[in-house]
């Protein structure tokens, strides 16, 4: 009996059924092998996070001490003897990594927290003498008196707790009619970035102040410590008494300090002269540095961590109250 032919027009189907089922499997297994390279990289990269986190925290902790070795010498005078304000130290790291760490007077900036006076979570009211001074950041930086008097007081409406809007300032209706609206935070600022959000900011303005604007977790008036001012920090000098002292009566003060500091007050007031600056603005203007700001970069097999930290030095030793993974903007 004679074996069955199948018709002309299905010869080699079985072919062409086995030759499908064979892309389909190539396929299935490209797409297994794509997710197991993906899974892969995925697992070494976040090895490599993990490992540059710890490399941070390491120089965190070598940076905190060099803070402690500054307060220990002298709990009185901070200076920028020894070369460690803004110096950068790089740390080699197995295989082609690198750390890279920057220690920084952390308090020479105007604190936008101090806009407000009172402890949260409690009631907080605008203070009037950080808004004056805030404005005056602002006058001696080139901005005119009627918009930074304006965005001073809408800062402080944004942290103050009430609902009534500083003459100039900005409350919750000034921010309901926007595109997208919002609220001010009633609170503390978290950052300074937050800034940004505050009626009357604009992107040209925000980069004129960033260099002399911070968030301390605290809201007392920004303690700025004459010792470690640097000649591009003399507007946060001319800000006490702008009418008088001009960012370049202010950058000559810097630079004709001391080689060693000021070693007491009464030693600054002279080197200023006569009316110049306030005898003491609310102890604000200082001798000694609390707050040690941190910038650390860490480069490992392939991975990049950026961190910024705050150290408290009040303590013995010094404790970090603030660490943020990535960049602050």
């Amino acid at each position: 009996m004679s074996g069955f032919v199948p018709p002309a027009h299905e010869r080699g189907a079985a072919l062409l059924a086995v030759l499908v089922l064979v892309a389909f499997m190539g396929v299935i297994s490209v797409l297994a092998f794509e997710r197991l390279r993906l899974s892969t990289a995925l697992a070494i990269n976040h090895a490599s996070i993990e490992q540059a986190r710890a490399y941070a925290v390491g120089v965190e902790t070598l940076l905190a001490m060099r803070a402690d070795d500054l307060v220990a010498a002298n709990r009185d005078v901070t200076t920028l003897q020894g070369d460690w304000n803004g110096t950068m130290r790089r740390i080699p790291l197995p295989g082609d990594g690198l750390a890279e760490g920057v220690i920084r007077d952390g308090g020479n900036c105007f604190n936008l927290n101090s806009l407000a006076q009172g402890t949260p979570p409690a009631r907080l009211a605008a203070r009037p003498q950080a808004i004056e001074q805030f404005a005056n950041l602002m006058l001696v930086l080139g901005v005119s008196e009627r918009e930074a008097r304006a965005l001073a007081a809408a800062a402080a409406d944004w942290i103050d707790t009430d609902s009534d809007p500083a003459p100039g300032g900005a409350e919750d209706a000034a921010y309901a009619t926007l595109a997208v609206p919002y609220r001010p935070a009633n609170t503390l600022f978290a950052e300074t970035s937050e800034l940004r959000a505050v009626r009357g900011m604009t992107a040209e303005l925000y980069r004129l102040l960033r260099p002399y604007v911070c968030a301390l977790p605290m809201n007392e008036l920004s303690p700025i410590n004459v010792n470690t001012l640097l000649p591009t920090d003399a507007p946060l000098l001319a800000m006490f008494v702008p009418a008088r002292t001009g960012i370049e009566a202010a950058r000559a003060i810097i630079m004709n300090r001391p080689p060693g500091g000021w070693k007491d007050m009464a030693e600054f007031n002279r080197a200023t002269g006569p009316n110049e600056l306030p005898l003491d603005p609310s102890n604000q203007l200082q001798l000694n540095t609390r707050w040690f700001a941190l910038d650390l970069r860490i480069e490992f097999n392939g991975a990049e961590l950026i961190e910024t930290a705050l150290v408290d030095a009040r303590y013995m030793p010094s404790r970090v109250v603030v660490r943020r993974w990535g960049r602050d903007e």
